[in-house]
């Protein structure tokens, strides 16, 4: 394992799954019951249920307890991660772009001139 951060692998492949992100969409606007959920969904409640569960393991959503029902909503700190460690290859991915596009606009200029 490259990035020896076990809660950044659960994160990201929680959030490679269309599922889960159209589950996360539905809880950026306000945080809800299971049945809720699969009502908007073209799944099972049961599948929405183990969707969630990965992504409560994965810090990525929290849920109370309202009687017999489970309210579900974002939790900010596995987001927060999500960022920093999508964040870790900004720097870096920005560095390349600019030395790129230098060597093109360099090439560009040598390029139309006319003889």
């Amino acid at each position: 394992m490259v990035t020896k951060a076990p809660t950044v692998d659960l994160i990201m492949d929680a959030l490679g799954h269309q599922t889960r992100r159209d589950i996360l969409a539905l809880l950026k606007d306000a945080e809800m019951p299971v049945g809720d959920i699969a009502g908007r969904l073209p799944i099972s409640r049961p599948a929405v249920s183990k969707h969630l569960r990965l992504l409560e393991k994965a810090g990525l959503v929290t849920h109370t307890a309202h009687g017999t029902r489970n309210i579900f909503r974002l939790q900010s700190a596995g987001f927060a991660a999500a960022r920093s460690y999508v964040e870790s290859f900004w720097d870096e991915a920005l560095a390349q772009f600019a030395q790129f596009s230098a060597g093109a606009a360099g090439e560009d200029n040598g390029s139309h001139r006319e003889e």
